[in-house]
């Protein structure tokens, strides 16, 4: 029984290291947040994919916007815009660890934009959101630029 447990815990963490992300910021295919808006969020209360012409890097990422409007508005304050722990699911940043996002599974909280892996973990997360917030803070220092 020990020995089971071990073999699943060894394959569940080489499958994790393979899907984590080396960078401070989420971006699939070279696109922060998978190419949508982070200011929509704020502004249209929903996702809205970014269009490719208005593009800004920041914090090494290429981050896309719906309008000039939302492209000035993140450029003049991007850390009010830009999702929490670069883009990660809050849920597995309270975990300890970085999992992708889908732009579906979003909140703000105390003006702050949180993504989640998916609409079924964004519901977990919800539970108990305020102590999951705190963890999420505690660990993303010592994991954001890790794999």
């Amino acid at each position: 029984m020990k020995k089971l447990v071990l073999i699943i815990t060894g394959v569940l963490f080489t499958t994790l290291s393979l899907y984590a992300q080396k960078s401070a910021v989420f971006a699939k295919s070279g696109k922060a947040i998978r190419g949508y808006d982070p200011v929509a969020y704020f502004t249209d209360g929903k996702p809205v994919e970014g269009k490719e012409e208005l593009l800004y890097n920041w914090s090494n990422a290429n981050w896309y916007f719906s309008s000039r409007q939302h492209l000035d508005l993140f450029k003049a304050n991007p850390v009010k815009y830009a999702p929490q722990y670069g883009g990660y699911c809050a849920y597995g940043l309270s975990r300890g660890y970085k999992a992708s996002t889908v732009p579906e599974a979003w909140t703000i909280d105390n003006g702050k934009l949180y993504l989640n892996y998916s609409l079924s973990v964004r519901n977990d997360w919800d539970k108990n959101r305020q102590e999951r917030i705190q963890k999420a803070d505690s660990y993303w220092p010592q994991i954001k630029d890790k794999e």
